[in-house]
């Protein structure tokens, strides 16, 4: 089943917002066997909303748009769409009524620019949405299928997922498009690329996709028009030859959190965990705690920026500083040293490093990072120069402290 995608809104298009619906769509449709064969974004003008629409439908004749369904002048999808389609728009008290019901639970009361959610193209079927104000739209027509979406994420989520995909999934030949993403971290994309080798060919009819990204690469394998049971068979079969070829750089599938990964090791040992930055100012520590449970096994950590803080604060010495420079394998050995002792913690990790745009040398360039972690009583520090600007240096930073400390937790310290 061929079906194109048409997200609504000047917003779109300035940059302003990201269109994240157009995705969460396309994985909807894949997993029950429908293929997106176009997407395609358009502002908040009829006569681009029509062209779209109607360009669409003469390519596949299925189209589902996202936006431009609420209350408000920009809101025009739904009048665009049945004027295409000669479908004069008609008022439906029942969900004018539910709508009325929805203001008052919150001590509102709608006005009288809402009244235009109630109307729906003339033999369209209303797809209730119990998160919001705006009813998807379903309408068959001799052109072709047209649905209509809110804009807002998480209603369009869960319209897409109880009331759609369950009516499309009855129209495909069970055959279904799936994915299964693999983790990698602590290897640049092409080297990673040359590790795997001839990977395609042997995978085949498998295919993968390199997605590189500040934490790492994700290898996408896809399963393309196949049963179910053999979409996975398939799948499970490429991503066991990928984890043999590259490795420890596995670290995890599908939205693999490694902050979270880090965590579940700790508290398998029942640790207590602290953390010392410097230059990703509280980014370690920020992914940490944004794990739900954390404090059960982070207790707590220093952002130790200035020199004489990280004297202070993390009993580094003056001399390893003047000595060896505060972005260097002996400081960043004694600031986690330091940060363990102080909170009473059996793991610990430490980044210190020059994230730029200035503060380089020829000998310490920019982007130069020390990184360590403490385990069983003894200390791991390296280094890297890791590339691009500001913020990608301390995100990537960041991410190769906790790779390191997981790793040490995976092989017992």
């Amino acid at each position: 089943m061929n079906l194109e995608i048409v997200t609504i809104g000047t917003e779109l298009l300035l940059g302003f917002t990201i269109d994240t619906n157009g995705a969460e769509i396309a994985q909807t449709l894949a997993a029950i066997g429908g293929r997106v064969t176009r997407r395609t974004s358009v502002p908040d003008r009829s006569e681009d909303i029509q062209d779209a629409v109607s360009a669409a439908l003469k390519r596949t004749g299925r189209v589902i748009t996202t936006g431009g369904l609420g209350p408000t002048r920009d809101d025009i999808t739904k009048q665009c769409i049945a004027a295409l389609l000669g479908r004069p728009l008609e008022f439906h008290d029942d969900i004018w009524q539910e709508l009325v019901a929805r203001y008052s639970r919150f001590g509102r009361i709608p006005s009288e620019s809402n009244r235009s959610q109630a109307e729906v193209p003339r033999g369209a079927m209303v797809l209730p949405n119990p998160r919001g104000s705006a009813p998807g739209i379903w309408i068959e027509d001799p052109r072709g299928l047209v649905v209509m979406l809110p804009g807002v994420p998480g209603e369009m989520r869960g319209l897409m997922r109880e009331e759609v995909a369950p009516r499309l999934a009855v129209r495909v030949s069970g055959s279904i498009i799936q994915s299964r993403t693999l983790r990698a971290t602590g290897i640049p994309e092409s080297s990673l690329a040359e590790l795997l080798g001839d990977i395609e060919e042997a995978i085949a009819p498998i295919t993968l996709a390199y997605l590189p990204g500040l934490d790492g690469v994700d290898l996408r394998l896809t399963a393309w028009d196949l049963a179910p049971v053999n979409a996975e068979s398939q799948l499970a079969t490429g991503a066991a030859l990928i984890r043999e070829r590259a490795g420890e750089h596995i670290y995890g599938e599908g939205e693999a959190d490694l902050a979270a990964m880090v965590l579940d090791e700790a508290r398998r040992r029942g640790s207590r965990l602290a953390v010392a930055e410097s230059c990703t100012g509280g980014l370690v520590g920020s992914r940490l705690t944004a794990i739900p449970g954390a404090s059960d096994v982070f207790v707590g950590g220093v952002i130790a920026y200035e020199d004489e803080v990280k004297m202070r604060e993390l009993g580094v010495p003056a001399m390893d500083i003047q000595t060896h420079g505060a972005v260097s394998e002996a400081v960043v050995r004694r600031m986690v040293t330091g940060v363990a002792a102080r909170f009473n913690a059996d793991l610990a990790m430490a980044v210190t490093g020059i994230a730029g745009p200035t503060g380089g040398s020829e000998a310490k360039p920019v982007g130069l990072v020390w990184f360590g972690s403490l385990a069983s009583g003894h200390v791991l520090a390296q280094q890297h120069v890791f590339p691009g600007p500001r913020e990608n240096v301390r995100a990537r930073s960041a991410q190769a402290v906790l790779f390191q400390l997981y790793k040490r937790l995976l092989k017992g310290g």
